[in-house]
């Protein structure tokens, strides 16, 4: 044991690292610099926001099923619009089946695509009321009278009644039928009679 008189022989923990302060603020200065200048250039490439439409209805029909049906032969060097599934000439990409095609066509990607954001236009008041009496003028002129309702009945009693006369010939078709076959299996009795067939108990004559 080291007595205590004497000096202690062992490691000496006391040193502490010592920073150049100057050496790093300067780099602390040409960091912010450096950063200040992207920030520059990606402002000036970014450019101001782009104002987007409102979302609206298609004018268009969808076509899911021109296709169906059809065999088509697929290579791997046809271009995308001549490749199995459905094709969207916006966006530049096929879609394997026709329920992941509408949901492409009605999702985000495709709409910011056409320019469009994915909120709807508030409607005002007026729209509203314009809306309305166009619904009214089309139920008006789209509604029945009288005289075609009294049409329409008899016409369908006609048509029911030509569905019933078709059966019952049907009917009358298929018992002439059945007759004519019973009288080929019965066949001639002279023969039945040489080859011993009396009869098989039945009643008729």
């Amino acid at each position: 044991m080291a007595q205590p008189g004497n000096n202690a022989v062992g490691v000496d923990n006391t040193y502490r690292r010592k920073f150049n302060r100057e050496e790093y603020a300067e780099r602390a200065r040409e960091r912010e610099e450096k950063e200040d200048e992207e920030g520059r250039f990606k402002s000036k490439s970014k450019g101001p926001p782009v104002q987007r439409k409102p979302l609206k209805h298609r004018d268009y029909e969808v076509d899911l099923d021109s296709r169906l049906g059809k065999t088509q032969v697929v290579t791997p060097i046809a271009p995308l619009s001549q490749q199995a599934g459905y094709y969207c000439a916006v966006c530049e990409c096929v879609v394997k089946d026709s329920a992941n095609y509408l949901d492409h066509i009605n999702g985000k990607k495709h709409q910011r695509a056409l320019g469009m954001s994915m909120r709807v236009e508030r409607a005002s008041l007026e729209q509203v009321q314009n809306r309305f009496e166009i619904l009214k003028k089309r139920k008006v002129a789209g509604s029945f009278t009288e005289q075609d309702l009294d049409e329409r009945i008899l016409k369908q009693q006609q048509e029911e009644e030509e569905r019933k006369r078709q059966r019952r010939e049907r009917k009358k078709e298929k018992k002439k039928e059945k007759a004519a076959e019973e009288e080929t299996e019965e066949g001639d009795p002279d023969v039945a009679a040489l080859m011993g067939f009396g009869g098989f108990g039945s009643s008729k004559k």
